[in-house]
């Protein structure tokens, strides 16, 4: 570790149902307003809706926004906020050495193909023969590759013109700790100067929410704190990124530091076995360490047993913890780089938001606030832990 570079954080693009930009969440979480909730729009599960967002502003060209679907649409915007944050937005030359690390999902269902299959093919003498055949129709493979999660890379690659090398990650939570895990690492050491790192979720879609319903681990209505009642997972529009520099290279440039990542751990717990969450959480949070002005952030699911798990080891941490999950809801994906963004504004502003109504592992906390650790544990599968300081 000692011979690794600082990792700076110089940019913040974050669309939330709380706003678009880091002064309107900065200015939400201040207020200590209520989380904004939709409990109607997809009765009986709750939903943390995307704030209003003119697309236009980032994605100007009315053909780019016209074949992305909404996930895509929100990681590019939030993607050029991050830019515009750093400095860099339209810089070509240094937009031609950005790396780029993006966590993201599969593509979204078409609603009403998957409805006239599903309501066709019980009437079907054959069922295998009729969706074979919905298959060189209706569900064409290039409909999927035309779906490939890749494509917000591709996106943020046409729209914004990040041109370095492009990595993408899938699987839930854990892909986003591993976006920004590889990011943070290649620019410690030293085989990247700049990367923009991030995600995207779009939570307003009925194919994901009859997933988790399924598992049975969509929150009902009546919403309620993920860490005082873990009873499924809120979802949550969200798209997050940052710009994450060597001190050298933003240096060279006169960018100053929002905030250093120093450091993020992934781990994958057996989850068959009691006490593994525990054990391997309580472990990536004695790695981060927990000096004075310390706080987490926890990007916990909802998810009854891994939050439970979770909520104990914070408990008995003894630092104070604000749930990011409760003001923005869960963006699975994007949950991390949304954490991390909020983190990283807290911590450069030196002080904590107030706890929220009903969250009881919540405390009043009025020290200056120098360190933050993020926790993100998955809701089936994945651990991680990420720690962010102030730069001065």
């Amino acid at each position: 570790m000692s011979n690794r570079r600082d990792v700076w954080i110089t940019g913040i693009g974050l669309v939330s149902s709380l706003g678009e930009g880091p002064e309107a969440h900065r200015q939400a979480l201040a207020s200590g307003a209520r989380p904004v909730i939709d409990e109607s729009g997809f009765a009986p599960y709750v939903v943390h809706p995307l704030a209003p967002v003119s697309f236009d502003a980032q994605i100007p060209k009315k053909g780019d926004q016209r074949q992305m679907e909404p996930w895509q649409r929100i990681g590019t915007y939030a993607a050029g906020l991050a830019l515009d944050s750093a400095g860099i937005k339209g810089d070509k030359d240094i937009l031609a050495t950005t790396d780029m690390v993006v966590a993201a999902g599969g593509g979204e269902r078409d609603q009403a193909v998957d409805g006239a299959i599903l309501s066709e093919i019980e009437k079907q003498p054959n069922p295998e023969v009729f969706l074979n055949e919905q298959l060189q129709s209706n569900l064409r493979p290039t409909l999927f590759l035309a779906q490939l999660s890749n494509l917000l890379a591709g996106n943020i690659s046409i729209v914004h013109g990040v041109t370095g090398s492009s990595r993408t990650f899938m699987g839930e939570e854990s892909s986003g700790t591993d976006a920004v895990r590889i990011g943070w690492s290649r620019i410690a050491a030293g085989t990247s100067e700049i990367a923009l790192v991030g995600g995207a979720y779009n939570a307003e879609r009925r194919d994901m929410l009859l997933l988790f319903a399924l598992k049975r681990l969509a929150m009902h209505a009546p919403w309620a704190p993920v860490l005082a009642e873990p009873k499924g997972v809120p979802t949550g529009s969200a798209g997050a990124f940052l710009v994450l520099e060597s001190p050298e290279h933003a240096t060279a440039r006169g960018a100053k530091p929002i905030a250093k990542l120093s450091g993020v751990w992934s781990e994958r717990a057996r989850r068959n076995d009691p006490g593994a969450v525990e054990a391997v959480l309580e472990q990536l949070l004695k790695t981060a360490g927990a000096g004075d002005g310390t706080a987490v952030f926890s990007a916990a699911s909802g998810a009854p047993e891994p939050t439970q798990a979770e909520a104990a080891v914070l408990a008995r941490s003894g630092l104070p913890v604000r749930s990011v999950t409760d003001r923005v809801g869960h963006g699975l994906e994007a949950q991390m780089p949304v954490a991390l963004a909020l983190a990283a504004l807290s911590v450069a502003e030196g002080k904590l938001f107030a706890p929220l109504e009903g969250e009881t592992l919540e405390k009043p906390f009025d020290g200056p606030l120098s360190r933050a650790i993020v926790t993100a544990v998955g809701h089936w599968r994945g651990e991680g832990v990420a720690l962010v300081e102030r730069a001065d």
